[in-house]
């Protein structure tokens, strides 16, 4: 009995160490039918942010169906509109049919957005009678004009792609006006968001420019706020010559759009406007739920907020100045303190040697015990070290595996002396 209670428990924890991150772009492409919903969810790089993920329902529709809604339509309302149809919670084909009271309002991507205001954000699920289960916008006055169709692919508790027979659509989110990026005023923008210091930077050292060139492409702007010029240690820009500053400048954007669910996945070091042969100056990214903080090998700035999410131009607000190792070498340091004044040191008087007897009283006998190494109560027990804040993800994800194998390697021989002893 003890040693099939411990194949259980080895079979579950093997299992669950097995488990990897899901992949919808991999789950999708076995599905012809589905091609060009998938296609769009890379576009807007929803599949990333899909991805990064956990506990999540993916709403599909056939190409058929798809392409009669999304014709004509820029990737930013596409981006919004598909954002109604990756659900946050997870339904599988058994759940859809035990809802309680029937019906429920479940949160999309969409409502995270903040375009979406009052319940646009939520779909309605409704288990009918006779098994059929209907979906639909959850704004007042919608109408349930989709039904659930067939399972796609299921990984419990984890991802569930199903497809229902219509798109959703909410009121006003495919005819909202979609803002041109060759119309965005980025300085504006970063005026309002509270980064007027880089903006103005940007705008004398003629940056500005080159940012806006590269937004038709894709362009995504990581812009230290004001008081990120304030803190110490930031080193004095005035001593950096105009090709120095246009350099720190590029290397805080991209040449591609990048939302926040594409910097939580990504694990190679990113190329920045900066990147050239003479330099590497990329940057690398690190999460925690859902922070995200970028590495410059200099030190690290966490992305505070999002400032805008317009397909193909993100920006983002950042609480550091980005410096790159390739102009600052290290960590600046900020300017040293003036040295005290000594005073003059009195001359020793002569003490008596001790005799060859005598020892000298240990330097550790009076020190206090050391607390015991404990986790207070309340803090989280799964908080990043500060190695694993500062190491590249290809790093962490090393030891995260080791981490893995070496308790699935512990069980095994638990297991394995419990079934010879038996």
């Amino acid at each position: 009995m003890a040693a099939s209670k411990s194949l259980f428990f080895f079979l579950a924890l093997a299992a669950a160490t097995a488990a990897s991150a899901h992949n919808i772009t991999d789950i999708l492409k076995n599905f012809p039918e589905y091609s060009d919903y998938s296609n769009y969810l890379q576009q807007t790089r929803l599949a990333d942010e899909i991805n990064s993920r956990q506990t999540i329902t993916i709403l599909v529709v056939s190409n058929g169906a798809l392409s009669s809604v999304v014709a004509k339509h820029p990737l930013s309302v596409i981006k919004n509109f598909l954002s109604l149809h990756i659900v946050l919670d997870y339904y599988d084909p058994a759940k859809l049919h035990k809802i309680s009271n029937g019906t429920t309002l479940s949160t999309t991507l969409y409502q995270t957005t903040g375009h979406a205001p009052g319940n646009l954000g939520f779909v309605n699920i409704t288990d009918l009678q006779g098994g059929k289960v209907a979906f639909g916008s959850a704004a007042p006055g919608s109408k349930l004009d989709s039904s659930y169709t067939k399972s796609v692919k299921q990984i419990p508790y984890n991802i569930s792609v199903i497809e229902i027979s219509a798109p959703i659509i909410a009121p006003g989110i495919l005819t909202a006006p979609a803002p041109s990026a060759s119309d965005v005023n980025i300085t504006a923008l970063l005026e309002k968001a509270g980064c007027k210091t880089f903006a103005s930077l940007l705008v004398s050292n003629g940056v500005i420019k080159t940012y806006e060139s590269a937004v038709e492409k894709g362009l995504t702007i990581f812009a230290p706020n004001d008081e990120a010029f304030k803190a110490d240690g930031v080193p004095d820009l005035s001593k950096l010559t105009n090709a120095e500053v246009v350099s720190l400048l590029l290397y805080h954007a991209l040449a591609a759009y990048s939302p926040i669910g594409a910097l939580k996945t990504t694990k190679d070091p990113i190329d920045t406007l900066a990147t050239s042969g003479a330099g590497k100056f990329d940057i690398t990214t690190t999460t925690a739920g859902d922070a995200v903080t970028l590495h410059t090998g200099v030190g690290s700035s966490r992305i505070a907020d999002t400032v805008l999410d317009a397909t193909p131009l993100a920006i983002f607000s950042v609480d550091s100045l980005l410096l790159p190792s390739e102009l600052f070498g290290k960590s600046p340091s900020p300017a040293p303190a003036p040295e005290p004044v000594s005073s003059p040191t009195p001359t020793p008087s002569l003490a008596p040697s001790p005799s060859p007897s005598a020892k000298a009283p240990s330097p550790f006998a009076a020190s206090p015990p050391a607390p015991p190494s404990e986790t207070p109560e309340g803090s989280p027990a799964n908080a990043p070290s500060a190695e694993a804040q500062t190491s590249t993800p290809g790093s962490s994800a090393v030891h995260v595996k080791a981490s893995a194998v070496a308790v699935v390697a512990a069980v095994a021989t638990t297991m394995f002396s419990s079934l010879l002893l038996s």
